[in-house]
């Protein structure tokens, strides 16, 4: 009896987030077709510490899936868009999301979705010295 109780409990609570999922979904579809991948390259200007900030501030608005981020990614380095900064942006794309943080802080609560979220962008910015700092350790040319 219990677990029948449990899965009608589960239904109800999915069926009233997937409104939210949906409108997540589309809004993050219209940002991604309305910023074109050449405008991140504008972003970025070459500052070694700006550069990180910028890249995962623009990986935070942009979310999206991770493949698609690898793509542009591997354009901005194309580009010449510093290491540092690519990094930022993919490790913000996968990890912050603030297209669906309104969905997140209902779901899991205001504080823990922006402490996840300002968290994860910190740890962005953080992985992304990381990355060149052991790079350039290693003798490879980031």
């Amino acid at each position: 009896m219990e677990i029948r109780s449990s899965a009608k409990k589960t239904a109800k609570s999915f069926l009233q987030i997937v409104p939210m999922i949906a409108g997540v979904l589309l809004l993050v579809s219209l940002l991604t077709a309305a910023i074109p991948e050449e405008a991140y390259a504008a972003l970025f200007t070459g500052h070694p510490v700006l550069d990180p900030l910028v890249g995962a501030a623009a990986g935070s608005v942009a979310a999206g899936n991770p493949v698609t981020s690898y793509v542009i990614g591997g354009e901005l380095l194309r580009v010449g868009v510093s290491l540092t900064a690519v990094t930022a942006f993919i490790v913000a794309w996968v990890s912050v999301g603030l297209v669906s943080l309104p969905a997140e802080m209902e779901v899991m609560g205001r504080r823990f979705a922006l402490a996840r979220n300002a968290i994860s962008f910190l740890c962005a910015v953080l992985m992304a010295v990381l990355v060149v700092l052991v790079l350039s350790g290693l003798g490879a040319s980031p």
